[in-house]
């Protein structure tokens, strides 16, 4: 695809996607919020540590193909190839971080896996019912 097209390619469209949900999801944890829903907060934030790895190492691939595939230019007379391989050797610890990434926050998924809760309204109403039974 070159510059020229208005078409966004479905890859950068969906990362464009992942990255406004993200943003929502920081914003929206910033209110307190019960291990239930922390757990299931974190079941699915840690998914990234499997699928991040991937998207990087087919990254680091495809811009390696596209060395063959493209008539690739960059600016002031630099290597495209030293480029590609710098990014590569980013994508590879990206990959590996994202992997370690996913792990801490399996295993803080699992640190709250017993937790549960009850509202305040609903604890009072508890004790209230509680004070009842004793007062009778």
């Amino acid at each position: 695809m070159n510059m020229e097209d208005d078409q966004t390619p479905e890859a950068v469209h969906e990362a464009d996607n992942a990255y406004d949900a993200l943003r929502t999801v920081a914003h929206l944890t910033r209110a307190t919020h019960p291990a239930p829903e922390v757990y299931r907060i974190l079941g699915n934030l840690k998914n990234l540590g499997s699928f991040l790895p991937q998207i990087s190492t087919q990254l680091a691939q495809g811009l390696t193909r596209s060395l063959q595939e493209y008539d690739v230019t960059e600016y002031e007379g630099k290597d495209p190839a030293a480029s590609v391989a710098l990014a590569n050797e980013h994508l590879a610890r990206a990959a590996k971080l994202a992997a370690q990434m996913g792990e801490e926050l399996a295993q803080a998924q699992n640190a709250i896996n017993g937790q549960g809760y009850r509202t305040a309204a609903e604890r009072l109403r508890e004790e209230e019912l509680q004070d009842e039974n004793h007062g009778a």
